[in-house]
């Protein structure tokens, strides 16, 4: 880098960088803006494309970026630091090894299913289904395939569990702290889900309105409007997939009639009135448009994610009451 600002006769602090966000993450970017290099990461869903475009090399794309970022037609994208990222990864990590608990019952159960075997009781994975499993009586080879698909689900409960503890520790000193437990005290979000959703959105001042989160989440509908006609689609599922999920997700605890249960009751202690109070307006606004939404007919899916989509509304007013880490 320094050769190449050499190259060009000016200092190296001078250059201006840009590069497409990608799997190499933003250690480059990090990097750069501590040598003091202005640089700029963008997503490469935001990056123009021409429809006669059909070769496509490093140069060509390199050439293209320098075009566009010299011309001001590229967004740059939030570059976490490095506390956040990390906490980002634990998260990620804990979901992906909720999905390998998930795979391994769902192996089990299909083994089980070929086999002749079925479990009469009323609730799956609890005490007495694994007291159950352990005790069935099968073959000898068969008996040795269960055994490890027991092993294998024991070693995934224990993943779990080991993670949700490093996300317990580590949420102590995380400098967003405070943010996570606003969010916690809002009805469908307990810890795993509140850090979930501050470590992938980060500091949401950077949204002048709710608006934009929701266009970020991909949360809002897709359009092709000419003239007079306006033709709205599915959603755009544009940016955060992950945070998008996990919004979701937790958009259906408004299904219920509005409360405050023992356990959000455990969660607001030491939270102050007003978002206590913003609590308690987001649960009778989003039950409400949830049960308008049923009552024109629409498929549940979809009325998620509309509850989802104002969801992300009080989201953004709540971390307006966070001062910025």
């Amino acid at each position: 880098m320094r050769k190449l600002a050499k190259s060009f006769g000016i200092e190296f602090t001078e250059l201006k960088v840009c590069y497409e966000a990608g799997p190499t993450g933003f250690v480059l970017a990090r990097r750069l803006k501590d040598l003091g290099v202005e640089v700029t990461v963008v997503a490469p869903s935001q990056i123009p494309q021409r429809a006669g475009e059909r070769i496509k090399t490093d140069r060509r794309d390199a050439l293209k970026l320098a075009r566009l970022h010299r011309a001001g037609e590229l967004k740059p994208i939030h570059i976490p630091d490095q506390e956040d990222e990390m906490i980002r990864d634990l998260c990620r990590a804990r979901t992906d090894a909720v999905e390998d608990l998930r795979r391994i019952k769902q192996q089990l159960t299909a083994f089980l299913l070929r086999n002749g075997h079925r479990y009469s009781g009323r609730t799956n994975w609890t005490a007495a289904h694994l007291r159950y499993l352990r005790h069935l009586e099968l073959p000898a080879g068969l008996k040795l395939v269960l055994e490890e698909y027991l092993h294998a689900l024991d070693a995934a409960h224990s993943r779990v569990e080991r993670i949700e503890a490093h996300m317990h520790e580590r949420l102590e000193t995380w400098t967003r702290r405070e943010a996570v437990e606003q969010v916690m005290g809002l009805k469908g979000f307990q810890m795993v889900a509140a850090m979930t959703m501050v470590s992938e959105l980060g500091d949401l001042s950077r949204f002048e309105h709710p608006r934009q989160l929701m266009a970020f989440l991909g949360l809002v509908p897709g359009e092709h409007s000419s003239g007079g006609t306006r033709r709205q689609g599915a959603i755009t599922k544009c940016g955060n997939g992950h945070a998008r999920w996990m919004l979701v997700e937790a958009a259906k605890a408004y299904r219920t009639t509005p409360n405050v249960s023992a356990q959000l009751t455990t969660r607001q202690e030491g939270l102050s009135r007003e978002v206590r109070e913003l609590s308690w307006r987001a649960q009778n606004r989003l039950c409400k448009r949830y049960r308008r939404l049923k009552a024109r007919g629409l498929h549940e899916n979809k009325a998620a994610i509309a509850v989802a989509r104002e969801l992300s509304a009080f989201l953004w007013e709540l971390q307006r009451m966070t001062p910025a880490a």
